[in-house]
């Protein structure tokens, strides 16, 4: 879950291969080296003990800004203090809350982070663009069109994760 709700911060409006690059970045330079019979995969991800005492400055210098430098630090810290869960068992509800009072995580990336890492069905970042150009929103302004997609949305509870991957589909 920690993994995830990483690449998420990473993946904030910017595109999937720069989120991507981000990541192998943290991997490259926290993560713990690992023999495999793949030569691709050489290391862990960094553990949330240690991305809690990564300093900004080595943060910055691996291209991550200080707004996600902030919100990950604070995921790291959650998880290691116990304050926060991210996996299945964890109380959707309570997750959303939590991660929301992190600094740096809103609506799309705490629904996100539960769509991916609590597996919640019923997970939905109403703004997220992708999910406006796939329903025909996107020539609402932002704020309209997630209102919409929220309200479109309500016919689908409590399956709405599994529409919005399908609807991210539609896009690719």
């Amino acid at each position: 879950g920690f993994t995830q709700a990483v690449r998420a911060v990473l993946g904030q409006q910017i595109t999937v291969k720069a989120a991507r690059t981000l990541a192998q970045r943290l991997v490259n330079h926290w993560g713990t080296p690992i023999a495999t019979p793949w030569p691709a995969l050489t290391h862990l991800f960094p553990a949330p003990e240690v991305l809690a005492h990564a300093s900004e400055q080595a943060l910055g210098e691996q291209g991550i800004t200080r707004q996600r430098q902030v919100a990950i630090r604070a995921l790291a810290l959650g998880v290691t203090s116990g304050s926060l869960q991210l996996d299945t068992a964890a109380s959707p509800a309570a997750t959303l809350a939590a991660l929301k009072a992190l600094p740096g995580i809103g609506d799309w990336t705490a629904h996100y982070i539960a769509m991916r890492a609590l597996h919640w069905p019923d997970a939905f970042p109403a703004g997220d663009v992708a999910l406006h150009h796939a329903l025909g929103l996107s020539h609402l302004g932002l704020r309209e069109a997630t209102r919409e997609a929220e309200r479109r949305a309500q016919a689908w509870r409590p399956w709405r994760s599994y529409a919005v991957i399908r609807a991210w589909h539609t896009t690719a």
